[in-house]
């Protein structure tokens, strides 16, 4: 079982049409109409701003892209092929998303990615 879980729900669900982009610089343009979730998690709170474009979430053990760029406190992902819906969690970190793979998309370990998260996640900890 993993150690450690970060997750985060989601705020908004907009639905996009192909071509539209999404995120700072317009850096992300939507193949085709896509549903767009928006996450309270940036880089201020320690989510890596090298995540941008590479990570993933998992929904119900699904992965879903990160699209655009990680922001100082808001984070988008495509949930177009999920029935993700507003109030619904994402796995940032934890089953189907191991720290280990997060830091590998970042370019990083699995120690770094830990240590850089914030004061501003609530924290549950856990008996063995």
């Amino acid at each position: 079982a993993a150690a450690v879980r970060l997750r985060a729900r989601i705020l908004q669900v907009r639905d996009v049409p192909a071509g539209a982009t999404v995120g700072y610089n317009a850096e992300w343009l939507a193949p085709r109409p896509s549903r767009i979730a928006t996450l309270s998690v940036g880089y201020a709170d320690g989510y890596a701003r090298a995540l941008s474009h590479r990570a993933a979430a998992c929904f119900d053990g699904q992965a879903v892209p990160l699209v655009g760029r990680v922001s100082m406190d808001l984070t988008t992902f495509d949930i177009t092929d999920v029935p993700a819906e507003r109030g619904d969690w994402l796995d940032l970190i934890g089953p189907g998303m191991p720290v280990d793979e997060v830091a590998a998309r970042a370019g990083t370990n699995g120690y770094e990615i830990l240590t850089q998260l914030g004061a501003r996640y609530q924290r549950t900890y856990l008996g063995a």
